[in-house]
């Protein structure tokens, strides 16, 4: 089975993107704050990153930089309630293209990405 880690500041939205991938057969591990997350990765055998943009202990550009230069490669997709034109370009030049806004439809948005990324 595929590891996924998930990374928010909120409890509530860790439940419910836990619950939606545990809907899909993936397995995943919830984290609160961006350096359980660079720990996590470092241990290896991570199949993909879904995470948000706020931490208390980090902030999300830095967190990205360090995920991105962690010694495995780890597909991210970024799962934000902040639409950013200019965060966007700035994960886009890290190399970071997919991007979900927490709405509504979230679950739908995230469905082909995770298809696509954990082929």
């Amino acid at each position: 089975m595929r590891k996924i880690i998930h990374a928010d500041n909120s409890e509530f939205f860790r439940k419910q993107v836990k619950i939606f991938l545990n809907e899909q057969a993936l397995e995943v591990e919830s984290y609160s704050t961006g350096t359980e997350v660079i720990e996590a990765i470092n241990k290896g055998d991570v199949s993909l990153l879904i995470t948000g943009l706020a931490f208390a202990d980090i902030e999300g550009v830095d967190f990205i930089k360090r995920i991105v230069g962690c010694p495995y490669v780890v597909p991210i997709i970024i799962l934000t309630a902040v639409q950013d034109p200019k965060m966007e370009h700035i994960l886009n030049e890290l190399g970071i293209k997919a991007h979900v806004l927490k709405s509504s439809a979230w679950q739908e948005q995230l469905l082909p990405l995770l298809n696509q990324l954990l082929r």
